[in-house]
């Protein structure tokens, strides 16, 4: 049977972003936990422009080539996890506006979050993006991993190692987003994509 997807999508686009570094160590932690088929999404790969469709996107009535690629990416995982950073106590910009470009493609699927910033580990980015994703009808999972003082972890040429701590919430995390997954399931593989089938 297949695994189902995890995304674990980098939500900084900032040259030189810790996020990547994240998003790679998180990235072998879910390897290690072996429940989903894991890929790194980079949105500084993606290059989405700034909300720049016509249409409310939950007509999916897109027309430009960068929102139709995202919409291809986005709708072919199961889970989500998005590396996020924390600016001036809140959540980036273009996290938002990755989020914002989409609608039915989020729906009835779980997602987490693995922050990271200064001492409150990014923790307050993820306060905001929490009624976000649930005005797009996704799940969040009760569990999160924060990694504070993150520019003293990350070291050019040093293994990114932000302790046990991090990888144990990281497995609780794992491990909440395998049942969300399953129990969500049937509904964001309906035969029309809006809703229950």
């Amino acid at each position: 049977m297949n695994r189902p997807v995890l995304q674990i999508i980098v939500g900084s686009t900032r040259p030189g972003r810790a996020g990547s570094t994240v998003a790679e160590w998180f990235h072998g932690v879910a390897v290690k936990h072996d429940h989903f088929a894991t890929q790194l999404v980079e949105l500084a790969d993606i290059a989405l422009p700034l909300l720049d469709e016509p249409h409310h996107p939950r007509l999916g009535r897109y027309e430009h080539d960068h929102t139709r690629r995202w919409s291809q990416i986005v709708s072919a995982a199961d889970a989500y996890v998005f590396a996020v950073p924390e600016y001036n106590h809140g959540y980036n910009a273009a996290t938002k506006n990755a989020l914002d470009c989409l609608h039915r493609e989020w729906q009835y699927k779980p997602v987490g979050f693995v922050s990271y910033g200064g001492g409150a580990g990014g923790a307050r980015a993820v306060q905001g993006l929490e009624p976000v994703v649930a005005t797009l009808r996704m799940v969040a999972s009760t569990q999160s991993v924060t990694i504070p003082q993150i520019g003293r972890l990350v070291k050019p040429g040093e293994p990114f190692t932000p302790g046990d701590r991090a990888e144990q919430g990281s497995f609780s995390l794992l491990d909440d987003l395998t049942l969300l997954t399953r129990l969500l399931a049937p509904m964001h593989r309906s035969p029309t994509g809006s809703g229950p089938a």
